[in-house]
């Protein structure tokens, strides 16, 4: 479950009404100027205080996110393991997240592992991504993302022995990382919607898979105080010259991340990982011309 993000309670996922409220009390909150240090230290005292009795995990692609998280438990001195998966076709071309992060983990001298899994092993854990949600009555695109970015979770989880685990999840949203942030017309109104609408989303998708796996989730970018503090920032401050989540890479660099990192160019987790590439070549290779033929072909296997 995501912890000390007002996005579960005891009796598990928050209803999406109570975290819609909460995300608009935050909104009322937000008073005085930005500040820069202000805000690296609120993020750095996030996830301090959700650092866990002994060892934990981190979800490691080697972008912003993940790489200033990375940075900042090995500045606490904290004792952690850093996973990043992928697949490598027959091309032997390496998935990005995994050279980026190969080559962070050295920079940094991370405690670091990976795994490039084959066509077969993705296509059990897609199977298995499966399980863990509803079969829709209609498959959208939605679904695939869901099924998607739970595959590239399963399969990390697969090599770790931890149950804990850190996730950047919420850094993208109050920082301005979508596209859909450079095309709107106000840059935080399209934030605050953006968190409004994480329930149906991420949430949703993230604790349920949370407790299929039996891990916690701990997500400092969706930390009250953080929040608070990122959305003191002007859009400007976000998106300038066609490069999104400006402020958040400058302090990053400012912290020590190297500049290739800091300022590294970042897809979801299904495209860094190829995941997304291993089951277009599954949906081929399986007859079909479709993705969506082929998932709907899996879910029939399912019943």
């Amino acid at each position: 479950m995501a912890k000390l993000a007002r996005v579960v309670d005891d009796k598990g996922l928050v209803p999406e009404e109570s975290w819609k409220r909460f995300i608009d009390s935050l909104n009322g909150k937000v008073t005085g100027k930005s500040d820069k240090e202000r805000l690296k230290q609120t993020l750095i005292e996030a996830v301090k205080k959700r650092v866990p009795n002994g060892e934990f995990a981190l979800f490691f692609s080697g972008g912003l996110d993940s790489a200033l998280l990375a940075l900042i438990c090995k500045e606490l001195n904290l004792k952690f393991t850093c996973y990043t998966v992928g697949y490598q076709s027959e091309s032997g071309e390496v998935p990005p997240d995994v050279w980026y992060a190969r080559e962070l983990a050295k920079k940094l001298d991370l405690t670091y592992a990976e795994k490039v899994f084959n066509l077969n092993e993705i296509k059990e854990i897609i199977k298995q991504a499966m399980k863990v949600f509803p079969t829709p009555k209609i498959f959208d695109t939605n679904y695939f993302v869901t099924l998607d970015v739970a595959s590239v979770v399963i399969a990390a989880k697969s090599i770790a022995e931890e149950n804990i685990f850190f996730s950047g999840l919420g850094a993208e949203e109050i920082f301005a990382g979508y596209q859909r942030h450079e095309k709107c017309s106000d840059v935080n109104e399209e934030c605050w919607r953006g968190l409004r609408e994480m329930w149906s989303r991420d949430l949703y998708r993230d604790v349920t898979l949370g407790d299929a796996l039996g891990i916690d989730l701990l997500v400092p970018f969706l930390d009250e105080n953080v929040i608070i503090e990122a959305m003191k920032f002007e859009g400007e401050s976000k998106i300038k010259n066609g490069e999104k989540k400006v402020i958040l890479r400058k302090i990053a660099e400012e912290m020590g991340l190297p500049k290739e990192f800091a300022w590294r160019k970042k897809q979801g987790a299904q495209y860094g990982s190829k995941f997304d590439r291993a089951i277009e070549k599954l949906t081929k290779m399986n007859g079909f011309k479709y993705k969506q033929e082929y998932i709907e072909s899996l879910a029939k296997e399912k019943k």
